[in-house]
């Protein structure tokens, strides 16, 4: 048994869609969330900048004595986990496997939409692990970079009349592709779901990681018998941006009040 809190970050709000998921299916855990909400978006800068923003967000984590760490970022997950992986010694869970893995059970005519921040992306990841996944030459993922997504879901323009025009612009000529289902290849994605759906329609099945990681989290700490024994579960929350802003967004984004928040000066891990 360990009653050390499982880490999540992320480099904004969107992590907590993951984080939601984990609350649902690890609800004795305790969580330690992080936003890297300062710097973000993670999706439009170089591999090298990442992969120091995840290194640094993974060492702030570890001064929270954690157990286990989620990437819940895609790009941080495209471009850091596997250095992570050999850095740190402690288990790190990343998204794109996940997503991936649900994709391939979804899809029906074997035609798979991807769509995510520029780096995650032209890194060309989503397809390498679906490819993997499914053992199938002949399945075929056709993707696309939307790089406004996260600043709508940051700025709270999740369901209007801007969020509206930008999602059709981006997603009508993927429509055309006879796609059947879509990875949501960026963890801010699945708070514009009902704009996405609105746009392609009910024949296009939304994939998101967020259920298939939280599964995977459970599945490993119950097998490594890491699980909790404490009664009561911390629940913290941090930010390198606006706490406020942190605080009156994330409460839209979980559903519930933040219980405990700060601001952390992430520039010093």
């Amino acid at each position: 048994m360990d009653n050390r809190p499982i880490g999540v970050f992320d480099s904004g709000l969107g992590g907590l869609t993951v984080l939601k998921e984990l609350l649902k299916k690890c609800p004795n855990e305790s969580l330690v969330y992080f936003g890297d909400c300062g710097r973000i978006p993670y999706g439009t800068k170089s591999r090298e900048t990442v992969q120091k923003f995840t290194m640094q967000d993974i060492n702030f984590l570890l001064t929270k004595n954690v157990k286990a760490i989620v990437i819940a970022c895609n790009t941080a997950s495209a471009f850091g986990y596997e250095m992570a992986k050999e850095h740190f010694d402690l288990p790190i869970f990343e998204v794109v496997t996940p997503g991936a893995r649900a994709a391939v059970r979804e899809t029906r005519n074997e035609k798979i939409g991807v769509i995510g921040t520029p780096g995650t992306i032209t890194s060309g990841v989503y397809e390498s692990a679906i490819h993997k996944v499914s053992q199938n030459a002949g399945i075929k993922v056709v993707s696309k970079a939307c790089p406004l997504f996260v600043p709508l879901v940051e700025e709270g323009w999740w369901d209007n009349e801007i969020a509206m025009k930008i999602v059709e612009e981006y997603l009508l000529p993927l429509k055309t592709e006879g796609i059947d289902t879509l990875v949501l290849g960026c963890t801010h994605y699945p708070i514009l779901e009902k704009a996405i759906s609105r746009v392609l329609g009910e024949g296009i099945r939304l994939v998101s990681s967020g259920v298939e990681i939280a599964a995977e989290v459970d599945e490993f700490i119950c097998s490594q018998e890491i699980v909790t024994t404490n009664d009561i579960q911390k629940r913290e929350f941090y930010t390198s941006d606006s706490i406020e802003k942190f605080a009156e967004m994330g409460k839209d984004f979980l559903g519930m009040e933040i219980p405990f928040i700060e601001h952390v000066e992430i520039d010093r891990f």
